[in-house]
């Protein structure tokens, strides 16, 4: 960065105002890609360990992970049975659009619908993939994440169970078991192709992830971000709340927007906002959410996103 610096400290003070501009920028674009490539040396390596070790649970434990939970089905766990539930959709590496198929196989069978909302909740705010991104937050944001998105799931499914006893609450008719696409018959080569669509699905957005948070990092001043998200905690829940729902658009491409954001002052209270409130009403999250619902209990889903996201946003305000 210094070497870089230096022609434009010591370049002569008869230049043109078009070479200026030219010098400005360049020295711009220097920080910029300064901000970047530290950023990047910190999180890439968490990015590869997080699509590796995503496309293996996906290729040899997605399917001990849902016979385990329909190994459940005949257990009379009734109330209790929301907690395995929520914890096997955290183990679930399946996207919506994967989930909500599983879950309309498992509803066939005479699945109790609250252990299904607790399931698809939990995998809608995370997976394996994203809980190995998120250890670059740090061991303390990294279990906030854990324990909050478990506890969503929970909570849904205990909802659903007191006020909707020994109803349907999920409309799966148009949702059929997809077919899988790890079936090539050597392991390795079925590994491979897994982390190869990994890729290509989140190399995208977490490259936008690292191009807005190094914008962040350099025009938006840190106190800012501190008096918005860090000292009025309130305010900083509700308006992280607000701002997960259009900024949310991959788990991955977000980490290096929160890294930045915690760095300057978000609370930890905020950053659990938003991490609950931006995967909940993802685009395609919500498009499949409305299809299983329909117009009313889809609202529902939706109040109790925001409300959660609130109270466990102030909750970790005030006691963590």
């Amino acid at each position: 960065l210094a070497i870089l610096y230096l022609p434009v400290v010591c370049c002569p003070y008869n230049l043109l105002e078009s070479d200026w501009m030219f010098l400005i920028l360049r020295l711009e674009l220097i920080y910029l890609w300064y901000y970047f490539s530290v950023q990047l040396e910190q999180i890439f390596p968490y990015w590869v360990l997080g699509m590796v070790l995503g496309s293996a649970v996906s290729v040899f434990a997605k399917d001990s992970i849902h016979r385990l939970f329909r190994s459940i089905q005949g257990k009379r766990l009734g109330a209790l049975g929301v907690i395995p539930a929520s914890a096997l959709g955290i183990a679930s590496p399946l996207c919506m659009y994967g989930t909500i198929p599983i879950a309309a196989s498992f509803a066939e069978s005479g699945m109790e619908h609250d252990w299904l909302a607790a399931f698809m909740m939990s995998s809608i705010l995370l997976n394996p993939q994203l809980i190995f991104y998120s250890m670059v937050l740090g061991p303390k944001m990294l279990m906030i994440r854990i324990v909050s998105c478990f506890l969503c799931g929970i909570t849904a499914g205990l909802l659903l169970r007191v006020f909707y006893p020994n109803k349907q609450f999920f409309d799966f008719t148009e949702f059929a078991e997809p077919k899988s696409r790890d079936t090539d018959p050597n392991l390795l080569v079925r590994f491979m192709k897994n982390l190869g669509r990994n890729l290509k699905a989140t190399g995208p957005m977490f490259l936008l992830g690292g191009i807005l948070s190094t914008l962040f990092q350099r025009y938006v001043p840190s106190d800012t971000m501190a008096r918005l998200f860090g000292e009025q905690e309130g305010f900083g829940v509700l308006m992280a709340a607000t701002i997960g729902v259009p900024l949310y658009a991959c788990g991955g491409g977000t980490i290096p927007l929160l890294q930045a954001w915690l760095m300057d002052g978000m609370s930890a209270g905020s950053a659990a906002a938003f991490m609950i409130t931006g995967p909940s009403t993802k685009i395609t999250n919500l498009g499949a959410m409305k299809i299983i619902l329909g117009a009313k209990r889809f609202t529902l889903y939706i109040l109790f996103v925001i409300a959660f996201s609130l109270i466990t946003g102030l909750w970790i305000n005030v006691f963590i």
